[in-house]
């Protein structure tokens, strides 16, 4: 079971809007042990945003899916949650008691006499319709709910919501997961060394440690920094430092020039 992210929104793919999603999900699973397995982005797509969903559903994975949960023409992640399924849209009690109860609660702050009848309040309740079957996950920042189907979690695009959502998922459903598998990583910056040349040495590394993953990250340098590639190992603590040994020794035997990071 890998732990994977959807972020839908049109604003995203056309650049109005810059992705937080990504960098803080990855450190949001990092300080619990955990880490992200895939990624994808998805415009307001109905279609695309269904045989995503259609695929993912199948593949068992844990998703966390940002964006599209509102009423506005362009938000179409509910009901296309519900196609992947084949199951109807319907009206979730407690998420309606809850957008019900932000109404109340909001024209109280300013004032206003509130009229849940009113074709306004009405549509706003179709925030509240999710496939059938749903599950709500709590919005601690208006109590507007987003929605679990099996392991997947719909929370909506702003970050302010999502955030606090997703670390309350992983913490009520998923702390039996949190740093169950022990890691480490280290890393050299060797200079001025063709990646091709380097490349024996990381398949023999993963071949002599299984439980080691290496990784190259060549940088062309700039006014600052000399051609370079990052070059290290990360997995299982006591195989990562054995790796790291012998990928330091061999450097050095290859008079390759290269410092610790």
């Amino acid at each position: 079971m890998a732990i994977g992210l959807i972020i839908i929104g049109d604003e995203i793919l056309s650049g109005k809007r810059v992705d937080q999603h990504f960098a803080k999900v990855v450190q949001l699973l990092g300080a619990r042990g955990l880490q992200l397995g895939w990624a994808e982005y998805l415009g307001d797509d109905p279609a695309r945003i269904t045989a995503t969903l259609r695929r993912t559903f199948a593949g068992g994975d844990i998703v966390f899916c940002c964006g599209g949960i509102g009423a506005t023409p362009d938000d179409h992640t509910r009901q296309a949650a519900a196609d992947a399924l084949g199951r109807p849209l319907v009206m979730h009690a407690q998420g309606k008691a809850n957008i019900q109860q932000r109404i109340v609660q909001m024209g109280a702050e300013t004032g206003k006499t509130v009229d849940l009848a009113s074709a306004e309040n009405l549509h706003r309740l179709k925030m509240a319709e999710f496939a059938e079957g749903a599950e709500l996950v709590p919005n601690p920042y208006n109590n507007i709910a987003g929605f679990a189907l099996g392991t997947h979690y719909f929370m909506p695009g702003f970050p302010v919501m999502a955030w606090p959502m997703i670390e309350w998922v992983l913490d009520t459903h998923y702390p039996q997961l949190f740093h169950r598998t022990p890691r480490a990583e280290r890393a050299v910056l060797a200079f001025e060394a063709a990646e091709s040349a380097l490349t024996p040495l990381m398949v023999a590394l993963e071949t002599q440690f299984p439980l080691v993953k290496v990784f190259s990250l060549p940088s062309v340098g700039d006014a600052g920094t000399r051609r370079h590639i990052e070059l290290g190992v990360k997995g299982e603590p006591a195989q990562t430092a054995a790796a790291f040994a012998v990928l330091c020794a061999e450097l050095a035997r290859l008079e390759v020039e290269f410092t610790q990071i």
